[in-house]
C-alpha cells in the first residue's frame, strides 16, 4: 500500500497492510532538522513550516498526515486597519507587534519569534472591566470579511504528491478556544460567560456559521480528509461546555463529510475518554486523536477498542516525554507493541504519540516507533 491508501484504510475503520505510523511531529522536530532559527520557519516562511513537516516525514518515513489550514481566511476591510512591525530584536528572539484600530477599539498583540523554539504570545491583560468591550471588539475584527485563498493549499498539495495523504483542517469553537483567542483571560471568560453569555452566544454562532463554511467549501477541493481541532476541549472545559459551545459544530461538520464520503478526525489534547463516547454516540466522527495516557489525559486503548470496537478508528498514544523525549529504543519498542496489542488487532488504528513530540526527541526513538509499525504491525 501507498502511505496514503494504509492512513486512509485505518482512519475509516478498516484494516490495511500494516499499522500507520506518525508521531505528532508537526512543530519543533521539522524546524530542528531545518538547522535554521526557528524564526526562519515561524516569522520569514524559509521554509514554510509545511514543507518543513513534509521533509522530515519523508525523513522519519512516517505515514505523515498533512493538513492545510487558512481555507477561508479573514480579509481587511475599509473601516478598520491592521499594522505589523519588528518592535525588537536579540539573540534569542525577534518581537512582532500586531495592532488593529476599529470604531470600537484598539486590540493589539506581541509575538516573539524564538530562536529555537516555537512563538509566544503577549499582550497587556485584558481588565475585568474593560473585557466586555475588548470581545466585542474581536467580534467585530472578525466579522469585517472573508475570503477563499487557496495558493497556498494548492502549493503544498503539489508538493505532497499522490502517495500521501492530504487533509484541510478547521478549529472548532468553544470554551477552549476563547481562552486562548483572549491570551488566556481565564477569569474574564468566565465573567463573560456568567453576565453577558449573549456575546459568547454571537461568537460561537460566528464561528459556527464560519466552519461550516469552510467545511463546505473543502468538500469542492476533495482533500483526503478533514481534521476539526479542538485542543482542551474536555480538560478546559466541562461536558455541559463542550456540548453547548462545540458539539453542533462537530455534528454538523461531520454529517456534511459523511454525506460527502470524506473522512473525519478530531484532535483533542487532554483528558478526552468522555469525549471519545460522545463522538461514538452522536457524531459521525470517523477517528480522533491522540487520546493522551494520565497525568496529561485519561485513555487507555484497550479500554476504548474493547467499549467501542471498531465504531471509531482510533490514532494515538505514545507518552511524548516519559517514552519519546527521555526513554530508550527498548521502551519506544515495548510502548509501540502495547499500543498495538491494545488497538490494533482488527485495523482502525494509526500508531501515533500523545500529543506533540518535543524538539530533542532522540531521532533514534522515531526510527523505532517506525520500525515495530512496519514489522511488528504488519497484518
Amino acid at each position: 500500500m501507498t502511505k496514503k491508501e494504509r492512513f486512509l484504510y485505518a482512519m475509516s475503520k478498516a484494516k490495511p497492510d500494516c499499522v500507520p505510523v506518525t508521531p505528532d511531529i508537526s512543530n519543533m522536530i521539522p524546524c530542528k532538522l531545518t538547522r535554521k532559527p526557528f524564526w526562519d520557519i515561524y516569522l520569514y516562511n524559509d521554509p514554510p513550516l509545511w514543507q518543513a513537516y513534509i521533509d522530515a516525514a519523508r525523513y522519519f518515513d512516517i505515514d505523515p498526515w498533512h493538513c492545510s489550514y487558512g481555507l477561508i481566511r479573514l480579509k481587511p476591510a475599509n473601516h478598520w486597519d491592521r499594522t505589523e512591525k519588528i518592535v525588537s530584536k536579540s539573540s534569542d528572539r525577534i518581537v512582532v507587534a500586531e495592532t488593529w484600530k476599529t470604531p470600537k477599539g484598539k486590540v493589539s498583540r506581541e509575538t516573539s519569534y524564538l530562536v529555537g523554539d516555537p512563538p509566544t504570545y503577549t499582550s497587556k491583560p485584558i481588565k475585568k472591566a474593560t473585557f466586555k468591550g475588548d470581545l466585542d471588539t474581536w467580534l467585530y475584527i472578525q466579522q469585517c470579511g472573508e475570503e477563499v485563498d487557496d495558493s497556498e493549499m494548492l502549493e503544498q498539495r503539489i508538493a505532497i504528491g499522490d502517495e500521501e495523504a492530504f487533509g484541510i483542517a478547521v478549529e472548532l469553537p468553544g470554551f477552549h478556544k476563547w481562552i486562548n483567542d483572549v491570551q488566556g483571560e481565564l477569569e474574564t471568560i468566565i465573567e463573560i460567560m456568567m453576565t453577558s453569555p449573549e456575546l459568547l452566544d454571537r461568537w460561537r454562532q460566528f464561528q459556527h456559521d464560519q466552519i461550516i463554511a469552510a467545511v463546505t467549501k473543502a468538500i469542492e477541493y476533495k482533500p483526503d480528509y478533514v481534521l476539526f481541532g479542538a485542543s482542551g476541549a474536555f480538560t478546559l472545559a466541562s461536558p455541559d461546555l463542550f456540548r453547548k459551545y462545540t458539539l453542533p459544530t462537530l455534528q454538523e461538520g461531520t454529517k456534511l463529510l459523511k454525506e460527502a464520503a470524506i473522512p473525519s478526525m478530531l484532535h483533542t489534547c487532554g483528558k478526552s475518554k468522555g469525549l471519545v463516547k460522545i463522538c461514538v454516540e452522536e457524531t459521525d466522527l470517523d477517528c480522533i486523536n491522540p487520546l493522551e495516557v494520565p497525568p496529561m489525559g485519561d485513555c487507555d486503548l484497550s479500554e476504548l477498542r474493547n467499549l467501542y470496537g471498531n465504531k471509531i478508528a482510533l490514532m494515538g498514544n505514545l507518552h511524548t516525554t516519559e517514552i519519546m523525549l527521555y526513554g530508550t529504543p527498548e521502551k519506544v519498542e515495548a510502548a509501540a507493541k502495547k499500543a498495538i496489542d491494545d488497538a490494533g488487532k482488527d485495523g482502525a488504528f494509526i500508531l501515533s504519540t500523545g500529543d506533540q513530540c518535543g524538539r530533542d526527541t532522540p531521532e533514534e526513538n522515531i526510527h523505532k516507533m517506525v520500525e515495530v509499525a512496519r514489522t511488528y504491525g504488519k497484518y
